[in-house]
């Protein structure tokens, strides 16, 4: 093994089953505190995770990785973990990630069908919200954005702070107009791959579930169209919505459009935040430089549905 890689704990972990001696190669991480290794070892591969930093969310991600491959979804085989040292062994899915893909210039359709699909399979499923998971509410929705107040706009009073509590807890509860399902929180292309060697949706291999929730079945499809590290095409968008909505017929037209644009003011309003403070507390500038103009042209699109009148207000007069 490549110690020099290989955390003391990784050590520890792996020297209590076969992949022992194997050869440690990284891995690109996330914006998270997690890293990956690939183990190689006599012609086979797995991954490493060293999540020993958010040592409480190995358990989620076995339980969601073997609820999802139950549901007939494609998630990594989960082949050793322990929650205590904060390390997981996984199926190695490869290197073809939808975002690898995209940049080697394949046809986006397909890589968005598929992923569209997959949502379509995993919200029909009678099923899909595991016994007891936490609810994504308004008031947890709001608990997300509250990082906004502290990292891009920090001058502002309390009288504003409490107007962006007031105003957004009126706009999420419009949120839940829209139905229920398992909700992965991170659906994005980044964390899609695609396995060509298997069939139907099981040929989008699922990563970075540890956070789901139970919620509305808009968020997934905004995190994965309002894409804040990639332009998905409008054209493009409007035709997987469409997919989407194709085949649930029983929709409420205008309430699944308010959720969508709610979720999006959401999930927009959270990722400024977060890469502010990635750039101002981690010196991770790349995110803000690269990323936050795309977010803040998505999030003033959003502001523009009438369910946000309100919310649009705040952030034209304290963050505009």
């Amino acid at each position: 093994m490549n110690s020099s890689l290989v955390s003391p704990g990784g050590r520890a972990f792996l020297e209590r089953g076969p992949w022992r001696d194997a050869a440690a190669e990284p891995l690109a991480g996330d914006a998270s505190l997690r890293k990956y290794l690939r183990l190689r070892q006599g012609g086979r591969s797995a991954v490493l995770m060293d999540a020993s930093l958010l040592r409480d969310s190995v358990e989620p991600f076995f339980q969601i990785a073997t609820h999802l491959k139950r549901l007939g979804l494609s998630a990594p085989e989960v082949l050793a973990w322990d929650a205590q040292s904060g390390f997981m062994l996984l199926e190695d899915f490869g290197d073809a990630t939808f975002t690898r893909l995209l940049e080697s210039q394949a046809d986006p359709e397909p890589c968005y069908t598929l992923a569209t699909d997959a949502l379509i399979a995993l919200h029909k499923h009678p099923e899909a919200i595991p016994a007891g998971l936490r609810a994504y509410d308004p008031e947890r929705m709001l608990q997300d954005i509250e990082m906004f107040l502290e990292w891009r706009t920090p001058g502002v009073g309390e009288t504003a702070q409490e107007a962006y509590r007031r105003c957004w807890r009126e706009a999420l509860r419009l949120a839940h107009r829209a139905p229920e399902s398992l909700l992965l929180r991170d659906y994005h292309v980044a964390n899609l791959m695609w396995l060509p060697d298997r069939q139907g949706i099981q040929r989008a291999g699922l990563l970075d579930f540890q956070d789901a929730y139970r919620g509305p079945v808009t968020y997934d499809l905004v995190s994965l169209l309002q894409d804040a590290r990639r332009d998905v095409p409008a054209a493009l968008q409007a035709k997987m919505v469409q997919r989407y909505r194709a085949n649930f017929p029983g929709l409420d037209s205008g309430a699944f459009e308010t959720s969508m644009a709610v979720v999006a003011a959401l999930r927009h309003t959270r990722v400024l935040a977060i890469f502010e403070r990635l750039s101002a507390r981690e010196g991770k500038h790349d995110y803000k430089r690269l990323h936050s103009p795309r977010v803040e042209r998505m999030l003033q699109n959003a502001l523009s549905h009438p369910a946000l009148a309100d919310v649009k207000k705040w952030f034209e007069h304290y963050a505009g």
